[in-house]
């Protein structure tokens, strides 16, 4: 008995280890064979180069500059190492003296470990013109490792700023959301750049190499291509950007000159500053200043200033109200409009007198606007300009675009769970209380007055070979295209007829049709019969000043819409800005008489 369990224990042992080596030498073979590949097989990722944007002439606005970064061998800092680390810093700040000891060594730090094999960035960037000089010698060094490396570049700096926007370091939410960027390093940040980055970055390619136990390359077995340079064409005339850009020093706001169909031309948000900071790193003290200045450079006016729109969108409620009454009924304009405890003044001390809705519109008459929206109401008086474009994304081709506030009942129930009062409807009406816009928004809507259809505004021209569109709106019922003549004539007066609100101040080449405003950015007391001017007012107590347009009158090609913060008076900040744009379209031959 005992014997027979000696010998089952011994067969047991021989079955489970004859098992074992069949595992080992058959079935884990797979296995191993891979760790083996793996071992001596490397595959490298290879960054794609991003893309570069022109401007509608083929003008090169953002590019990538050629350079080169430095990487040095891993596992120097080891003290039987560290000698040889010492030595290798010290040659290169030898022969590129303008290098940053401190950061080189805190680059190193960052990603040396016992795990990493791979060469270490210590240097991102290094121009072409500085390296050619030392190549050679860097190159001869076993430790030191130059890989080509382009740097973006935008060669206008501030021209344009928010519109083109940078790209910067990829931070860890960047790369959650993109792996690719973990390669690649920076990404778009803001404007065309944020915008467009799926596209201008473009993919990975894939190089596969042999290596040995030294980790040194021996044969390389497979080479994948990167998509990359992808070209992206834009509607913009840099140079017209630039003259605009000239015009606008020491003052704030934006600026658009945008197609009938959409197609942007030129848009400017002011102040601006130069993209180069912003690529390899702003300092404490630049970021900290344009942060808190109180002109805002930050903000892209274009599409995330919100302004009430004063008189601009008298040219609409005109419109909407020409469908509930004559438009040729006067209203008798005494300058006051007593409502409840209330009086709503019109800005003409003496008042406009017998007034129709072509007179309101050339000479901007409150009054008339005042009592049309009793008659209207607000509901109408909303949903009209929300057709029309406002209180709506725009969808222009920059992201996270605002979309402004058209006020309503819904509205200020939604948002204050408050009722809401006549007072409201009566504000509403002349852009003020809570209206707001955005100059997108105002420019989108003017080329609506203008052609009777809203476009979708766009700065892309061709994305690649792919040609971007125009897209444009059926918004107006049949009776509202009927009197659009009339709006259209009424803002031909405000640019040429005596009393229109912007004549006097407008000297251009071009016949154009248009639309002043003044809003207001602080209240005025119930009790204020003479107001005081605007040019006598503290600066930030100033109203906005806007002034939207169109031209030729007769045959609309362009928009161009200003916006001057705290400009006072719409004709008088900037009818002269409004003027040479429209001359310098005619120079530029975009205008053709």
């Amino acid at each position: 008995m005992k014997i027979k369990f000696i010998i089952s224990i011994f067969i047991s042992i021989w079955l489970a280890l004859i098992v074992r080596v069949f595992f080992l030498s058959v079935e884990s073979n797979t296995y191993y064979e891979k760790l083996s590949y793996n071992n001596t097989i490397k595959t490298e990722d290879i960054s794609p180069v991003r893309g570069e944007i022109v401007d509608i002439k083929n003008r090169p606005i953002a590019i990538n500059k050629l350079g080169f970064k430095i990487q040095l061998a891993p596992h120097l800092r080891q003290k039987k190492n560290i000698d040889i680390f010492n030595t290798e810093i010290d040659m290169l700040l030898k022969l590129l003296p303008k290098l940053n000891r401190k950061k080189i060594i805190k680059n190193y730090k960052k990603a040396d470990s016992y795990y990493n094999h791979n060469y270490i960035d210590i240097v991102d960037f290094v121009s072409y013109e500085e390296i050619m000089p030392v190549y050679s010698l860097l190159n001869l060094r076993e430790k030191i490792n130059i890989v080509s490396s382009p740097k973006r570049y935008y060669p206008y700096e501030d021209v344009g700023a928010h519109v083109i926007g940078y790209v910067s370091r990829a931070n860890k939410k960047d790369i959650e959301k993109d792996k690719l960027l973990g390669l690649i390093g920076y990404t778009g940040k803001t404007g065309i750049e944020k915008y467009y980055n799926t596209y201008l970055q473009g993919l990975p390619g894939k190089r596969e190499i042999k290596v040995n136990a030294n980790n040194q390359e021996i044969e390389e077995l497979s080479n994948v291509q990167a998509i990359e340079d992808r070209k992206l064409t834009l509607n913009i005339d840099i140079e017209l950007q630039k003259y605009i850009s000239s015009l606008f020093k020491k003052k704030s706001g934006a600026v658009i000159v945008m197609g009938v169909d959409g197609a942007v031309l030129a848009a400017n948000s002011f102040p601006q500053y130069d993209l180069n900071t912003f690529v390899s790193g702003i300092s404490y003290d630049t970021w900290n200043e344009l942060s808190n200045s109180l002109e805002k450079p930050f903000t892209n006016k274009l599409i995330h200033g919100l302004y009430p729109p004063g008189s601009t969108i008298k040219t609409g409620l005109g419109l909407i109200y020409s469908t509930e009454f004559s438009p040729y009924k006067s209203v008798d304009c005494r300058s006051s409009m007593p409502l409840g405890k209330r009086v709503f003044r019109c800005w003409k001390k003496k008042g406009h007198r017998l007034t129709n809705l072509k007179k309101a519109i050339r000479e901007s008459c409150d009054d008339y606007f005042y009592k049309g929206s009793i008659q209207v109401g607000i509901k109408k008086m909303s949903e009209g300009l929300i057709r029309y474009g406002l209180g709506k994304k725009t969808g222009v081709d920059l992201p996270n675009e605002f979309i402004g506030t058209v006020p309503s009942r819904a509205w200020k129930r939604k948002k204050y769970n408050q009722p809401w009062y006549i007072g409201e409807t009566v504000n509403t009406s002349i852009g003020q209380g809570d209206f707001l816009v955005t100059p997108m928004q105002i420019a989108q809507f003017t080329a609506l007055m203008a052609t009777g259809k809203l476009p979708k505004p766009s700065f892309a021209k061709s994305v690649g070979d792919a040609k971007v569109e125009a897209i444009t709106q059926d918004v107006f019922t049949e009776e509202e295209l009927k009197k659009l003549p009339l709006i259209q004539k009424a803002m031909y007066e405000v640019c040429n007829y005596p009393r229109g609100t912007a004549t006097r101040y407008l000297s251009s080449k071009v016949k154009i049709a248009g639309k002043t405003g003044t809003a207001q950015v602080i209240g005025i007391l119930q009790d204020t019969k003479d107001r005081v001017l605007e040019h006598e007012m503290e600066y930030y107590t100033r109203s906005h000043a806007w002034f939207t347009s169109y031209g030729p009158y007769k045959n609309p090609q362009y928009v161009v819409s200003v916006l001057v913060e705290h400009g006072g008076h719409g004709g008088a900040a900037a009818g002269k800005i409004v003027s040479k744009i429209y001359n310098k379209l005619l120079e530029f031959k975009y205008i053709k008489k």
